[in-house]
């Protein structure tokens, strides 16, 4: 880009960006009193400093983001109202007390000097909530155009590593407001930010800019073309149908480059049946912190090929981290459609009430691992990506699918060439379950020389059994069966043994040597 198209847009972007920040700050003094003809109002008074267009898309960000803190303030008070509970809780409980599940019992504090602590961090959750809430009541949203992060950042600038001149480019940057939404039936689907089929980027300037134009109707054409990689030839196709496409222009200061992000609403697709999906098998899924293995199963639910594994890092920035769980997905629609399998299955898992640390206490290393779990990131955008592959995602419960996997698939399929791990035998269970077969798998059947040679022995239960995916019975008494001493039958005559002498409960005893000859 040219410096003459960087500085118009910069002075565009900032103008606009002023405009919608004094509409945020008046859509928050409105809080709940909203009505049609306040909006009306709103719009009348910006329509006269920039155009009806800009207004539009001005006044729905401006909705958005307040929808958005809203909709943040209200997990926030759910946040504050549990932490508070279960503090409550273990407060109630004797020091070093243990949790009962059953009972619904949590455990104590393991010191004195915890329980104090803890006791003052209820006080100060209680005052944080009385402020939510009446926050929250007044429908007040505090929004900080721009990041509240990169604000923060503008007291410690030399722990960031920037300069005053570095963060005031970034923080101008952030604030500017260069997006306008899309309208079928108009030129090329949009007429404030127009791409041809060519490339070429037309503006809408608002009307105290209007002297900056050097197109007709008030328009300035930038120099740079416009190349989409990434679904450009779908782009292509609704710009010539004159189908609606909202576009955003932002800066990146750290490269210096400009970039144009075009977004459309697609028709909602045609849900497959489940039997249909499954008709080919499924690709079992199952999720880890730092890796996906996934492997495919028939219809009968038997594992075809060899099992694979997409590595990610869920290290860095944000980006970053979103890159990687994108690489990791596509290889693994890749590999969906390279087996032929129509479906993918996944644990539904969810950790959103298990990162607290009243729920863990000092384990912090599972609370992070816990945390860090990209697992409404990864669904959601598993869903969004198959989607475009014609691949359905099936969702099965994740009770014991790792147990049970490890316990029947793991070792009858470890070969000398092959190792089975435990997540590649959770996948089995995960694939299974999805299929509707059951985890646990047949034994062998019996050798001729037994007496129901003429049967077939199995531990799998029928379909129509009740809770067969259920835990199996406690068994009283001991796992093994070695019985512990005093136990037995026979527990108060320990010479009853073929031992020679009569030894004693406590004594140790020595194997003797075998006879050469009977």
């Amino acid at each position: 880009m040219s410096d003459a198209d960087a500085v118009v847009l910069a002075e565009v972007g900032m103008y606009l960006g002023s405009l919608a920040a004094g509409d945020l700050a008046e859509r928050s003094r409105q809080g709940l009193a909203l009505d049609a003809a306040g909006w009306a109002v709103r719009k009348r008074e910006l329509t006269g400093r920039s155009s009806a267009r800009w207004v539009g898309s001005i006044t729905k960000a401006t909705h958005d983001q307040w929808a958005l803190a809203r909709r943040g303030q209200a997990a926030h008070l759910a946040w504050l109202r549990g932490q508070i509970a279960s503090t409550e809780a273990r407060l109630a409980r004797p020091l070093g007390a243990k949790g009962d599940k059953r009972e619904g019992l949590l455990r104590g504090y393991a010191s004195r000097g915890e329980w104090h602590a803890k006791s003052r961090r209820l006080h100060t959750l209680k005052d944080r909530l009385m402020v939510v809430e009446a926050d929250w009541k007044a429908g007040r949203a505090r929004v900080v155009r721009g990041g509240k992060r990169l604000a923060n950042t503008r007291h410690y600038l030399q722990a960031a590593g920037l300069s005053e001149q570095v963060w005031r480019e970034r923080w101008r940057a952030e604030r500017m407001f260069l997006a306008a939404d899309g309208e079928s039936g108009r030129r090329f689907g949009n007429e404030t930010i127009r791409v041809t089929d060519t490339g070429r980027l037309s503006v809408k300037l608002p009307a105290p800019l209007a002297h900056l134009a050097n197109a007709p109707h008030g328009r300035y054409l930038l120099d740079a073309t416009v190349a989409f990689r990434h679904r450009g030839a779908e782009w292509r196709d609704r710009i010539t149908a004159n189908r609606a496409v909202a576009y955003r222009i932002h800066h990146d200061t750290a490269r210096g480059r400009w970039y144009v992000t075009a977004s459309w609403q697609r028709a909602a697709a045609p849900v497959l049946p489940l039997e249909a999906a499954l008709a080919r098998g499924v690709v079992g899924v199952d999720m880890n912190d730092d890796h996906l293995a996934a492997w495919h199963l028939d219809v009968h639910g038997n594992p075809v090929g060899e099992p694979q594994r997409f590595s990610y890092a869920l290290t860095g920035s944000t980006e970053h981290r979103d890159a990687q769980i994108r690489h990791a997905l596509t290889r693994l629609l890749h590999f969906a459609r390279r087996c032929g399998a129509a479906a993918i299955a996944l644990e539904d898992l969810d950790f959103t009430d298990s990162t607290s640390r009243e729920r863990y206490g000092r384990n912090k290393r599972f609370r992070r691992l816990l945390s860090r779990f990209p697992t409404a990131r990864l669904k959601a955008r598993l869903v969004s990506m198959a989607a475009e592959q014609d691949i359905a995602v099936v969702a099965v419960d994740p009770a014991y699918t790792s147990r049970w996997g490890a316990q029947n698939w793991q070792k009858p399929l470890t070969t000398p060439r092959r190792k089975i791990s435990r997540h590649d035998a959770a996948i089995i269970a995960v694939g299974r379950r999805a299929l509707g077969h059951p985890i646990r798998r047949r034994t062998a059947p019996p050798h001729p020389d037994q007496s129901d040679r003429g049967g077939h022995r199995t531990a799998q239960a029928r379909p129509d059994t009740r809770g067969r995916e259920g835990t199996r019975p406690h068994l009283p008494g001991p796992r093994t069966r070695c019985v512990p001493p005093g136990r037995g039958a026979k527990a108060g005559d320990q010479g009853a043994q073929h031992r020679s002498g009569h030894p004693a409960e406590q004594q140790s005893w020595q194997q003797g040597s075998l006879p050469l000859s009977l």
